[in-house]
């Protein structure tokens, strides 16, 4: 075999795991819509709580000292300092920035609140299976 025939048959190898994750996944959702809808509900949520709250969480990163003027500023300029370091730094120096920042912390609020949900409903399976 050649080292083409290797890439292309660890490319297919890939291929197919995702599909059965994917198979798996769908086949989960029919069988737990009310569950799905739980963790998707609660993900939802506690995300857009997190993207409300992403200016008072970037101003308390910058009160903690992270990035470059971190514990010098107040008020927006704290917020957008904080947000920007949590985005990896300011656009003009190869990060993203404040909108990076809110992706984050977006993103964040929203697995925390997924996974939450979904350990509740794990927890709610248990006791109603052994009651």
């Amino acid at each position: 075999m050649s080292f083409f025939d290797d890439i292309g048959d660890a490319l297919l190898s890939v291929a197919h795991t995702v599909v059965d994750a994917a198979e798996s996944a769908v086949d989960y959702v029919v069988e737990n819509p009310g569950k799905t809808a739980a963790v998707v509900i609660g993900a939802v949520a506690t995300g857009g709580v997190a993207l409300a709250a992403a200016p008072a969480i970037g101003a308390a990163v910058s009160a903690a000292g992270i990035g470059a003027a971190g514990g010098t500023l107040s008020g927006a300029a704290a917020s957008s300092a904080g947000l920007a370091a949590l985005g990896g730094g300011s656009i003009a120096s190869g990060g993203l920035g404040m909108a990076g920042g809110t992706a984050v912390v977006t993103a964040a609020g929203a697995a925390t609140g997924g996974a939450a949900t979904a350990a509740a409903s794990v927890a709610v399976d248990k006791v109603s299976r052994s009651a």
